[in-house]
């Protein structure tokens, strides 16, 4: 450990003291969703099941509520609910990471945690460098540094980060997100037989690859793995265009199902999809746990769109990971589902049997709250349009003449309100998480899945429901949430 680890280390648990009463008096403060204890939280990093512990790492700037130096923080869970935060994995302490222990992944080997990340480096020209770095641990707790082992190939820009690694058949292979000189978003893949010495071994696609064409100029963050008989790349290309209900967001996420050839590299797939539909999603990042399933989590922010503009940056942090979710692969479609053990956290059950909603407003006392989850199914749908509001603040709207599914909310920006969609044939559950600050609509078990934050009257805490032309008849059932983060 280093002098500059050491300070900066220090510096983090001052930074965690001074703010600490502020951070835990804000209202919008989260129940059951992964949160900072103070700054800023992008990606998650690392995210693996080792020796019988679930480990998240995440791209963290304690000193403010803005992006900066990251440093790597740290949860860890037994059960995928229950988490405690730990000591920071990795500081940007050295020359190959100074100004940021950018975004990676983790893997076991010979009893070994090993982290790969992206160290970023900004020279006294103020230029950009990035070189890939490993660390690896013993105990999964304190991680010792081991330099780069990746360099920026010829013909990509220094815009070329956040590592995934993988073992297959014996050998072991790493996707990047790069950028070409002509400024082209790509994916690229690697293999190497022991982790240090690293050979390239292919274009996996990219932007103007083969026959993609032009697709963003940037691809961040990508996570190639088999679901269901698939390969699946998931990845966050920047720089693309709005189409029709697609790409609203300032960057955006999604994935391509095909056929990895691990000779040549390339990935022979189908259209891009979008992965979530709503507001806040980015760069998420999957495992495969002890139970064989493939899990999600996802950052709960997008970079560049308003985030100086959240109401909890004047209680110096911000943002949050969604929960963690199930994949599946369904007739050519990534289904998301939350994962069966959140289910720990319910508490105080109504249920509500066969309720009709009519175009007269109707409001459940006890079907209301500011951190809980409550399931619709749909009996009978008769209404041209139902619709299910939040607080105030964020509606669901399906409009069956239509085959669309919205979500709104009130912009935390301006105060106006704005909206995402999807395309929706009918409508048969509703699956909400509702935080204080956070809600993550699950729909048809998982078909579509929105993800927002959104900033409410604390003091209110109302659930509305209603339709046009026409009446829905639904089962409901709502649960209170428990905390957590263990102390």
């Amino acid at each position: 450990m280093t002098n500059r680890d050491q300070e900066l280390r220090q510096k983090a648990k001052e930074t965690i003291k001074r703010y600490e009463r502020l951070v835990e008096r804000d209202p919008y403060r989260l129940v059951y969703h992964l949160m900072p204890p103070v700054g800023l939280l992008n990606d998650p990093n690392g995210f693996i099941d080792w020796d019988g512990t679930y480990h998240l790492f995440y791209q963290w700037h304690p000193f403010e509520a803005a992006h900066g130096p990251k440093f790597w923080g740290h949860f860890v869970s037994g059960d995928l609910v229950f988490w405690e935060e730990k000591e920071p994995a990795l500081t940007p302490s050295d020359w190959f990471d100074k100004n940021g222990c950018y975004s990676g992944s983790a893997v076991a080997d010979n009893g070994k945690l090993k982290l790969f990340y992206t160290g970023n480096v900004k020279n006294e020209n103020d230029e950009r460098e990035s070189y890939q770095c490993v660390a690896e641990s013993e105990d999964g707790l304190t991680f010792t540094k081991k330099g780069v082992i990746l360099h920026v190939p010829d013909g990509y820009t220094a815009h070329f980060r956040d590592p995934k690694v993988w073992k297959r058949d014996g050998i072991w292979y790493l996707v990047i997100g790069a950028q070409t000189k002509q400024i082209d978003g790509h994916v690229l893949l690697f293999r190497s037989d022991d982790l240090k010495e690293w050979q390239f071994a292919g274009i996996v696609t990219g932007s103007n690859v083969r026959s993609m064409g032009d697709f963003g100029y940037m691809w961040e963050c990508p996570d190639l793995f088999h679901l269901d008989g698939e390969d699946v790349l998931l990845v966050s290309p920047q720089g693309l265009e709005k189409q029709g209900y697609l790409y609203h967001n300032v960057h955006n996420t999604g994935y391509f199902i095909g056929r990895l050839d691990y000779e040549t590299g390339e990935l022979v797939h189908g259209p891009f999809k979008e992965l979530d539909r709503g507001f806040e999603f980015y760069a998420p990042q999957t495992t495969i746990d002890r139970y064989g399933r493939r899990i999600l989590f996802g950052w709960m922010g997008v970079p560049d769109q308003g985030e100086e503009k959240h109401p909890t940056v004047k209680h110096q942090w911000i943002h949050a990971m969604t929960l963690p979710r199930e994949l599946k692969l369904v007739d050519g479609k990534i289904y998301q589902r939350p994962v069966e053990e959140l289910k720990q956290l319910r508490k105080n059950e109504v249920s509500r049997p066969s309720v009709k909603i009519s175009e007269h407003p109707q409001r459940f006392e006890e079907i209301s709250g500011e951190a809980f989850e409550l399931l619709l199914d749909v009996e009978e749908n008769q209404a041209e349009v139902f619709e299910l509001t939040i607080r105030d603040n964020v509606r669901v709207i399906f409009n069956r003449g239509l085959k669309r599914l919205t979500l709104e909310r009130v912009s935390f920006v301006d105060g106006l309100t704005e909206s995402r969609h999807c395309e929706l044939a009918e409508l048969s559950s509703l699956h909400l998480y509702v935080d204080t600050s956070a809600v993550e609509l699950f729909v048809n078990e998982g078909e579509e899945v929105f993800t927002a934050r959104y900033f409410a009257d604390p003091a209110n805490r109302s659930i509305q429901f209603k339709t046009l032309h026409g009446s829905l008849t639904a089962s409901l059932k709502k649960w209170a949430l428990d905390s957590i983060m263990k102390k």
